[in-house]
């Protein structure tokens, strides 16, 4: 498979296959393609279909293969933001938030992620449930806003405000940290708690949250009567 990702702020991956590869994507991602893809809706099971509605995914994906000639398919963002490619091998998984996914080579499985500690999912705002890419091929997924990567050695940590971690690599450990201070708490505007990243591994920040946003927007909205 070849592809590109074009178009900002609202972007699109564009994905050339070879005859009979496959595609994996969430429901309604599809955006245009060639003609002769055959599509087909599958739940993979109700314990897999569960395991993505927690993680803000849709039950049912549809896989499209490519016809005999191949073919070009795309995949669109569902919120401003950013696409980002991820490789995925069996000793790399990748961790990423709710909602994350949007497509992948059919290597790729989509799985639920706990985190070890409840506390670090239900404190800090990137929630006690998030998405597992493993297996073996390319996934695509979707950053709200501009993607920072960093690359933490082990040890190495990141304090990150609530929101703002997209993915990390599976290597990673996610905890929380209270913010120090009473009134920094009551009056800072940060929240009580931060989510601390620590290596090692790659670590893929998002500037904007998609609950940022809907905050933002809410406040401009007109109260009914």
């Amino acid at each position: 498979m070849k592809y590109s990702i074009q178009g900002e702020p609202m972007p699109v991956v564009i994905c050339e296959l070879e005859p009979g590869e496959k595609m994996i994507t969430e429901s309604g991602s599809m955006v245009w393609m060639s003609p002769g893809f055959n599509m087909d809706t599958s739940s993979g099971g109700l314990g897999k279909a569960f395991g993505r509605m927690f993680t803000g995914e849709s039950v049912f994906q549809n896989i499209y293969t490519a016809p005999a000639g191949g073919g070009m398919i795309a995949f669109g963002s569902s919120f401003v933001g950013s696409i980002r490619a991820v490789q995925v091998t069996p000793d790399k998984p990748v961790i990423a938030q709710k909602r994350a996914f949007l497509a992948s080579t059919s290597g790729v499985e989509l799985s639920t992620f706990f985190q070890k500690r409840a506390a670090a999912g239900f404190l800090s705002g990137e929630g006690f449930i998030m998405q597992k890419l493993s297996g073996n091929g390319i996934a695509f997924v979707e950053i709200d806003g501009t993607a920072i990567e960093y690359e933490l050695a082990a040890g190495q940590s990141l304090i990150v405000d609530t929101g703002n971690l997209a993915m990390c690599d599976a290597s990673c450990s996610i905890d929380i940290q209270a913010v120090k201070g009473l009134k920094n708490k009551l009056l800072g505007g940060e929240g009580f708690f931060n989510t601390v990243v620590t290596g090692p591994g790659k670590v893929t920040l998002q500037t904007m949250s998609l609950q940022t946003f809907a905050s933002s927007v809410a406040a401009y909205v007109p109260k009914g009567n």
